[in-house]
């Protein structure tokens, strides 16, 4: 796909003075940390298409700069480098291409009693009530493949968070640290196998990377998207990284057994992919979640998600437990590179030390951050396939690009306290 990019003179001075102030930062910081040999030459990045701008080439600097390249025997810990998975290594979300194949062939089991409010703490009384009316409590899986009414009301639920009548579905969540309908995906998977699970994943995967860019398939009485891709970029950045010593790590929000059955392909295995996670009794994954930091395991209010991801980082890569993981840690043990493209994404980009890539898929509270590039270490590049084109209107970052925990819209505002003004779109696709 051919990619037009446009930017102003005035936005594209700012970017190469920013440019200059984090290439400046982190070769002086390289002095310090890098692990690279003198003279050594680090792995270079083989994929040139797609990149915005200087994106690549500041890349390649981060890999020179922090690399182990060279030294057989490094020492100290490796530089850490942290990847969002849907719609940030792959296009679409894997999440969803498993949740409409277990739709699609009856794989979701029939809640205990009948009782949807025991898939989620925080599924209304209207959810729970359509989910019952929608589909039947006999039969020890759901009929959703031929069961139009039951899988339009899940698919409803899951993919809009209301019901096909329009009521909320999810209600008393902490908006910075549980989205309900991600997790409901994992609460729904109860009563199979971590093995089992994959086996479902493995097939949707299957399915999706064989159809068709553009592919729709039948959920229920609608059309749901039928096909994911691997970025060729993201997997050249993830291989790069990995060569030149780096520690990477994949942290999604879809369940981790999901998330593993993916990352393989890009060479990260299972030990380093984080997602959300179930309580398993028996052998078998529970509606219950692992929890972190200060939240308890099968509390359920916690996920890889904004503040939660944060803590999953901390408490899995960097070894941080108990309340202590869901705080931002000295910059000296976070992880030196992030990337994201989504609001979900924001804790664990804002932590990362030496550069964050952010693909532009005009999620307020990202793009500000990302636009403001108050420190100058924000790389923004229109998706890799099918970018969006020009939002027309500003982000509204200082009115109501942030969402507070109790789901409030209010003002972004900066780590000194002051409010991000509302930024144009200036890096898309067309």
């Amino acid at each position: 796909m051919k990619i037009k990019y446009r930017w102003s003179a005035a936005a594209a001075a700012l970017a190469l003075t920013a440019a200059g102030v984090a290439a400046g930062a982190v070769t002086a910081q390289a002095t310090t940390t890098a692990g690279s040999t003198p003279g050594a030459r680090c792995p270079r990045l083989t994929v040139s298409a797609g990149w915005y701008g200087d994106n690549k080439t500041r890349l390649q600097q981060l890999i020179d700069t922090y690399g182990r390249c060279g030294d057989p025997h490094p020492k100290g810990a490796k530089p850490v480098a942290v990847f969002d998975w849907d719609n940030t290594v792959v296009k679409n979300d894997v999440g969803d291409a498993t949740m409409f194949w277990l739709l699609r062939n009856s794989r979701i089991r029939t809640p205990e009693r009948g009782d949807w409010h025991t898939t989620s703490r925080y599924l209304t009384d209207p959810a729970a009530k359509a989910l019952a009316a929608a589909c039947p409590s006999t039969g020890a899986t759901l009929p959703t493949a031929t069961d139009t009414a039951c899988a339009d009301e899940i698919a409803s639920v899951y993919g809009e968070g209301t019901t096909t009548g329009g009521a909320s579905a999810f209600a008393g969540f902490d908006h910075r640290r549980i989205e309900p309908q991600y997790a409901w995906l994992a609460q729904l998977m109860q009563g199979w196998s971590t093995a089992q699970v994959k086996e479902f994943a493995a097939a949707a995967r299957e399915q999706n990377l064989a159809a068709p860019v553009g592919t729709e398939q039948q959920v229920g009485s609608g059309k749901a998207t039928g096909w994911v891709r691997y970025y060729d970029q993201q997997r050249d950045l993830i291989g790069t990284l990995k060569k030149a010593g780096f520690d990477v790590w994949i942290v999604s929000a879809s369940p981790e057994p999901i998330a593993e059955v993916w990352s393989k392909g890009v060479g990260v295995d299972a030990q380093h992919t984080v997602g959300i996670r179930n309580v398993t009794a028996n052998g078998r994954l529970t509606p219950h979640l692992k929890g972190c930091g200060s939240v308890r395991d099968g509390d359920d209010s916690m996920i890889t998600y904004i503040d939660g991801k944060r803590c999953w980082i901390n408490q899995e890569i960097l070894g941080v437990h108990g309340p202590a993981a869901e705080r931002v840690q000295p910059a000296d043990r976070r992880q030196v590179f992030a990337a994201g493209d989504s609001d979900t994404d924001i804790s664990f980009l804002r932590d990362a030390t030496g550069l964050r890539l952010v693909l532009n898929r005009n999620k307020n509270e990202l793009m500000c951050r990302a636009y403001d590039n108050a420190d100058g270490r924000w790389l923004v590049n229109p998706m890799f396939l099918q970018p969006k084109g020009h939002k027309a209107t500003p982000y509204p970052c200082a009115s109501t690009g942030y969402t507070a925990s109790d789901g409030t819209p209010a003002p972004v505002r900066r780590a000194d306290g002051t409010v991000v003004p509302d930024q144009a779109d200036t890096v898309y696709g067309s």
